[in-house]
């Protein structure tokens, strides 16, 4: 049974420390994939148009190399480098991730607090995209490349800073959120 707070209120138990959650996992904007994707459109027009009416040298098989190397180079390439870069957000951190064999790992910590600046082209405004720089000061600023909705993304992470050193200052004072508060003597 827990004794009453705060004006009479019932106190909570105390609580273990909140886990650190997802709060979302993002790409680079994916108009970035729009060559590609009309370069597929286009390859397979022109095989399907050239298929079987090719000039005497040639044949329907170096036709169909020559289509499988232009989807590769132009298409499934971007795709893997597109799908390689994520940036994770949680309640305790920023992670940026890229690459497919070698990985690149970056991450900062909302506790620490770092600055947020938005940089907009006019295209990743017209697709309200944006790349935010993070920056603490001390370590190199943590770039995230051409997020889609920008905007929505900065106030987020300006939320979480804010949270992140609310609880830390609650923390270092004795208490964190859901700990039960001395009861008041009178």
């Amino acid at each position: 049974m827990s004794t009453p707070g705060l004006a009479g209120r019932p106190a909570t138990p105390p609580v273990a420390p909140a886990p650190e959650l997802l709060v979302a996992r993002l790409h680079g904007h994916a108009r970035r994939l729009t060559w590609s994707a009309l370069l597929v459109i286009a390859t397979a027009g022109a095989t399907g148009y050239l298929l079987g009416n090719l000039p005497a040298p040639f044949e329907d098989w170096m036709l169909l190399a020559a289509a499988g190397a232009v989807v590769l180079l132009g298409a499934v390439l971007p795709l893997l480098a597109w799908l390689t870069r994520t940036y994770t957000i949680t309640t305790r951190r920023v992670i940026a991730k890229r690459g497919l064999l070698a990985r690149d790992h970056s991450e900062l910590s909302h506790t620490r607090g770092y600055s947020i600046r938005l940089r907009r082209g006019v295209l990743q405004r017209m697709w309200g995209a944006g790349t935010l720089v993070l920056s603490d000061g001390v370590t190199a600023p943590l770039v995230l490349r051409d997020v889609p909705d920008a905007g929505l993304v900065h106030e987020v992470l300006a939320d979480q800073v804010e949270m992140s050193q609310i609880q830390a200052h609650r923390e270092s004072q004795g208490f964190s959120f859901g700990h039960q508060l001395p009861a008041p003597r009178g």
